[in-house]
């Protein structure tokens, strides 16, 4: 792997000075495919979510097959080594009871029955069939790995986004009318079973290598997770501030490093609201399909960053590619406080290898 122990120190060191903001250098997670690997590639094919192999192939398997993609890789900058059992957005939903579908290309939760809201329950269940499975991947891969990947935490979802598995379509939306109350005190139970997972989870990933990471490629040595509530989306400001912002306020307490997941020009509507989170690190925007080039919403940038919170972004949101961060630190007169993940062509490696000197990363 193009990959070794004494570069985590480099990572945390980077990470470290970025969180804590003693650190004005952007972090930069670049890698760049085409690397041989230095064997045959496995007759496992790749897939972006795991779920998508049948429960009868080994996670030894799966996790080998993480390995050859890892090793097709060179990781630039603040780049390293990650690896995700993806089982869809909101995974816990499964291992609390919900039906697991997979899609052309995603992974939807859906109730066995479902029931009126005060009747719905929450389990907690270490011997769900989905949870095992996860449980069993993340075991091959710290036997495997030997603590030179990081594992990240699989995409166990965001309140209000968990509840609507169990009352999909218009279930919840009117349930914030029909029985608030309920709803409140369900996002509660929501909360509680999602820091029992969390913490399940993570007695295994602490052993492959310590630290956290996510779906969004920070390594953090506190406790990280990206947040959402895509369902925000359909609700006004109001109704957020009381039925999602409670419990982003209190996750935003509890983790060491929070960032928030902004989806679409829908979700700007909560853009104050969750930037008056003291706790909260910073905002991960993605202007969705359809809408204009990440380049181009400087003044979501500029109203992030005058708040004091961080930005992440993709390099696959701009049709510059990683280009997009000498636009975006232009925009806001410094790199500061940005992170910028992705990949970048073959061809491109000696001009992101001057750009890296440039921000002083690596």
């Amino acid at each position: 792997m193009d990959f070794d122990a004494s570069r985590w120190q480099r990572v945390k060191d980077s990470h470290r000075g970025w969180w804590d903001g003693s650190s004005s250098k952007p972090l930069i997670n670049l890698t760049i495919e085409g690397r041989d690997p230095g064997r045959p590639e496995p007759a496992l094919p790749a897939h972006e979510f795991t779920s998508f192999y049948d429960r009868s192939v080994p996670a030894e398997a799966i996790v080998d097959r993480w390995l050859y993609d890892l090793q097709c890789k060179r990781f630039l900058g603040d780049a390293f080594p990650l690896a995700i059992p993806n089982f869809g957005p909101g995974s816990i939903a499964a291992f609390m009871g919900c039906e697991l579908t997979n899609g052309d290309n995603t992974v939807w939760f859906h109730p066995k029955t479902v029931k009126e809201l005060p009747e719905v329950t929450f389990e907690f269940d270490l011997d769900n069939v989905w949870f095992r499975r996860i449980c069993d991947i993340y075991q091959a891969a710290v036997d495997r790995f030997e603590g030179l990947v990081q594992l990240g935490m699989t995409d166990i979802g965001g309140n209000l986004d968990i509840l609507v598995s169990y009352r999909p379509g218009e279930n919840l939306l009117m349930d914030l009318y029909d029985c608030p109350e309920v709803v409140e005190k369900k996002t509660w139970d929501v909360h509680a079973m999602w820091w029992r997972y969390f913490e399940e989870l993570n007695k295994i990933i602490q052993r492959g290598h310590p630290g956290y990471s996510a779906w969004t490629p920070f390594y953090s040595e506190k406790p990280y997770y990206i947040l959402q509530c895509d369902f925000g989306f359909m609700i006004g400001a109001e109704m957020f501030d009381r039925f999602a912002k409670p419990e982003l306020e209190r996750m935003c307490r509890e983790l060491g490093n929070p960032f928030f997941h902004l989806d679409g020009p829908g979700m700007l509507t909560h853009l104050d609201s969750l930037l008056a989170i003291p706790e909260l690190k910073g905002i991960q925007w993605v202007p969705g399909a359809g809408q204009p080039d990440l380049v181009e919403w400087s003044d979501v940038f500029k109203k992030i960053r005058l708040a004091g919170k961080r930005i992440q972004f993709f390099t696959s949101q701009s049709k510059l590619g990683w280009r997009a961060l000498d636009v975006i630190a232009g925009h806001l007169g410094s790199a500061e406080g940005l992170m910028m993940c992705g990949s970048a062509p073959k061809e491109d490696e000696a001009e992101v290898r001057e750009m890296l000197k440039r921000y002083g990363v690596g």
